[in-house]
């Protein structure tokens, strides 16, 4: 029961900690504080807690969810590198205004006026980077092992929020790139296609034993439930 309890809650501290990073971006663009700000206040914080919670988990007797964090983390790396593959064809194609790395690496340093240089692209594809792992953390805690349908449903969410959000706008491309042309939602979509089959199949074969969160909650409170009948 307090193994249980511990699970729960070291889950939903998980799912908090990687949900900061994806929305940085969005809170910067709503004029709630500068995009470098908000990286020293929420992000740093927020990549201790997962590794603190990886830390705790490995050293106690949960390794099976440190197990799955790293999963998802894996699978969301390398679901990105798909979606890059795929962005980058689409931006030689056209389908793509530029680099929105570069363009969070300029605003993660609060360097606008200045331009991008080595350091800020550095930057800014880290945090990109770090956006897909925790995408992919945050699926792995919700799903379990999943399906690859799972994986490729959630991407395109992903993507559809993406496009509808501020990130569009900011491109200069204007929500589901109305100011821009078929090229970007088509490329957009078939990115974000290839992160979420990347990262649904990567889970489905490394999250054997994992179980989707509402089998784990339900599973919690039955535990619960009887629990005080056997004192």
């Amino acid at each position: 029961m307090k193994k249980d309890h511990a699970k729960l809650v070291l889950i939903f501290i998980t799912l908090a900690a990687a949900g900061i990073s994806p929305n940085l971006f969005v809170a910067a663009q709503a004029g709630y504080a500068l995009m470098s700000d908000l990286v020293v206040q929420f992000l740093i914080p927020s990549i201790l807690i997962i590794i603190g919670v990886l830390i705790y988990a490995f050293r106690s007797n949960h390794q099976d969810l440190g197990r799955q964090i790293l999963v998802g983390l894996v699978g969301g790396l390398l679901g990105t590198v798909g979606l890059e593959v795929v962005r980058h064809i689409g931006f030689l194609m056209g389908g793509m205004p530029g680099e929105m790395p570069k363009l969070l690496g300029v605003l993660i340093l609060n360097r606008f006026a200045q331009g991008p240089n080595a350091l800020s692209n550095l930057v800014g594809w880290s945090y990109h980077f770090w956006n897909g792992a925790t995408f992919g953390i945050i699926y792995s805690l919700l799903f379990g092992r999943g399906k690859l349908s799972y994986g490729i449903l959630y991407a395109i969410l992903i993507g559809v929020g993406f496009m509808a959000g501020p990130a569009a706008v900011a491109m200069g491309v204007g929500r589901f790139g109305v100011d821009f042309g078929i090229g970007f939602p088509l490329t957009v979509t078939l990115a974000h296609l290839a992160f979420g089959s990347i990262l649904g199949w990567y889970v489905y074969k490394k999250n054997e034993n994992a179980e989707f969160i509402i089998c784990v909650l339900k599973a919690y409170l039955k535990s619960a439930a009887v629990s005080p009948s056997t004192k």
